[in-house]
């Protein structure tokens, strides 16, 4: 899919203006909730412990928790890295097995694929999370990349939950980035990335394409709005836009709340959709 003529986007960030832009973000929004704290799913993976980094400084290391969601096929380093996170930034972190809830849901339906498997999960996780930060009075922090959210890879109401998400504007090579700047531990950093939904997956393997390649490719696509032909002269072969194309805009559900029907005046969403609706 690469070839040599091909054009290299600038997605360099300014890493030091960015952390403090997103910590302020942290703050100000569980602030602005009437929250003090927040909670993360912490998988070892570079996304998550990223969030969990930047979640620390701008809450506190006191109000943030850590928690960790195993299903019995997760791979040990994912669980070792996810506790070694925890204790270099003093949080607290907790464990929780998914393996009983999500077999006894599996158990019912008799043979299920694995991304089936995967979607159950990915839901699991979040029931936790959401169950946990009733009891902790916090809101979930969510650790979905850009490159994730436009191309629909993630679970609806799974890992793309969250009341707020501090990377959700940050293509996956830019996590990268602003991970190591921040802080986050190298072998974390360059691991491959994954869901570890089921032994040996791989973003990289399900996708059919490296970060690296779609995130130059959406760059072009979705902040510079260039048309399939641009595309095309900057070097991207034809079938990987179309591929990419059709993925983000069959992927759009995924990113807009449920579509309300309008019968009213002032529809939820729709014309009632202030950044504050406090006052009405």
């Amino acid at each position: 899919m690469e070839t040599s003529g091909q054009a290299s986007a600038n997605l360099k960030l300014n890493t030091e203006v960015v952390k403090k832009l997103l910590i302020d973000f942290i703050r100000d929004e569980v602030s602005s909730a009437g929250f003090s704290k927040g909670i993360v799913g912490l998988s070892g993976g570079v996304d998550s412990t990223l969030v969990t980094y930047l979640s620390a400084d701008a809450l506190g290391k006191e109000n943030v928790l850590a928690v960790l969601m195993p299903y019995k096929t997760s791979t040990p380093d994912s669980i070792a890295d996810a506790k070694t996170v925890g204790e270099k930034l003093g949080i607290r972190h907790e464990i929780v097995d998914i393996s009983p809830m999500v077999d006894a849901y599996i158990s019912r339906n008799g043979e299920m694929d694995n991304v089936r498997k995967g979607n159950v999960m990915a839901r699991m996780r979040m029931i936790v999370l959401y169950d946990l930060s009733s009891r902790e009075r916090s809101l979930v922090i969510g650790t979905s990349n850009k490159t994730e959210i436009l191309l629909g890879y993630g679970t609806l109401f799974g890992d793309v939950a969250c009341a707020i998400n501090p990377i959700g504007d940050l293509y996956k090579t830019q996590v990268w980035q602003l991970a190591e700047a921040a802080g986050v531990p190298k072998h974390i950093v360059e691991k491959k990335p994954t869901a570890d939904l089921w032994v040996g997956q791989t973003d990289e393997g399900e996708l059919g394409f490296s970060y690296k390649l779609v995130d130059q490719l959406l760059y072009y696509m979705v902040d510079e709005r260039r048309s399939d032909t641009e595309l095309q002269n900057l070097g991207f072969e034809k079938h990987f836009i179309e591929k990419v194309k059709v993925m983000v805009q069959r992927n759009q559900f995924k990113r807009r709340p449920p579509v309300i029907a309008k019968v009213t005046h002032r529809t939820v969403n729709v014309d009632f959709r202030y950044a504050r609706d406090w006052g009405l």
